[in-house]
């Protein structure tokens, strides 16, 4: 039986720990909370540090800006100097959409990028909930072997891969796009098990006591703890899939089934490079209408994004 007394309504105590006290002006029983490292600075010490920081996102943000812009110009004027769309042609936008079935593409990409986030975030969750649970001889030296993994580069596997996927007679289908995900990632599954370790083990050990099974461990207890660890992975594993054009290239015939990146490559070869007359203000219109969703979830899931990157691997 573990020595953890759990008390209604009170944190787990753990025999042989004792808190510190409370300040003299903070009332028993309340935490305090976590200073500010910039309170008291004055203002002109920060001011360097601001300045870097809007200097950096204005750096970032001038490649979309010149996009958007350039976009919104008639074909002579796309290549223009400035950022003003001048003159306006927000009818490049119809273009592109008539010109390719662009919401069929959307919607394919839209339907890869989630199930393949999904696939790859549960499956890593298990994994890494049983390195960071668990313990068993060799524990660290497999967690090693699974962290390896991540040396090899993906034109290694390849054609095994492609192989694999030929043999099941799934290729010119979107299931390889996304159910390799299946069986985790060793980045996600490092992640993830970093943000499991900063839980309080005795918490589970209480649960197990009172008959909690493993699964219930994981999907009552762990799960709604390390919800900002998993909208990470999520996150990070949609975008990857979203831009993602080498797989599609790879498995994809039918036009009906391509995903974006690879629409964006027909843009490519018939409005670009590969056309007699070079519309690029279509192309540059199919990039923007791409762009505009991953910017949205960003925007949409922001604060737990943030949340999860500053807690993940913070330990104890």
């Amino acid at each position: 039986m573990s020595d953890t007394v759990v008390r209604s309504g009170a944190d787990p105590v753990v025999p042989g720990f004792s808190p510190a006290p409370p300040g003299p002006s903070e009332p028993a029983g309340r935490r305090r909370p976590m200073s500010d490292p910039d309170a008291g600075r004055p203002w002109w010490r920060r001011l360097p540090y601001l300045v870097a920081l809007v200097g950096a996102a204005v750096l970032f943000m001038v490649p979309f800006v010149w996009l958007v812009s350039a976009s919104l110009r008639p074909r002579e004027y796309v290549f223009s100097t400035g950022f003003l769309p001048v003159p306006f042609a927000p009818e490049n936008y119809v273009d592109a959409w008539s010109a390719v079935p662009l919401l069929t593409w959307l919607g394919n990409s839209v339907v890869v990028a989630v199930a393949a986030a999904a696939a790859v975030t549960i499956s890593s969750a298990w994994i890494a909930f049983g390195f960071a649970y668990f313990r068993f001889p060799g524990r660290n030296i497999l967690f090693g072997l699974v962290l390896a993994t991540m040396m090899l580069p993906f034109a290694v596997t390849m054609i095994p891969n492609y192989l694999i996927w030929s043999e099941l007679g799934l290729t010119g289908t979107q299931v390889p796009l996304w159910a390799g995900n299946l069986f985790g990632s060793a980045f996600y599954i490092f992640l993830i098990r970093q943000f499991l370790l900063s839980l309080p083990r005795e918490y589970f050990e209480a649960a197990r006591v009172d008959g909690a099974s493993y699964p219930q461990l994981f999907w009552r207890m762990a799960f709604p703890l390390i919800r900002p660890a998993l909208l990470v992975a999520f996150v990070f594993e949609f975008k990857a899939s979203w831009t993602d054009l080498l797989k599609p290239l790879i498995y994809l015939r039918d036009e009906s089934l391509f995903t974006l990146p690879r629409g964006l490559k027909v843009l490519l070869d018939r409005f670009g490079y590969g056309s007699d007359q070079q519309q690029w203000e279509i192309v540059l219109a199919g990039s923007v209408i791409a762009t505009i969703p991953m910017i949205i979830l960003f925007f949409l899931a922001q604060r737990h994004f943030v949340q999860g990157i500053a807690t993940t691997g913070r330990k104890g």
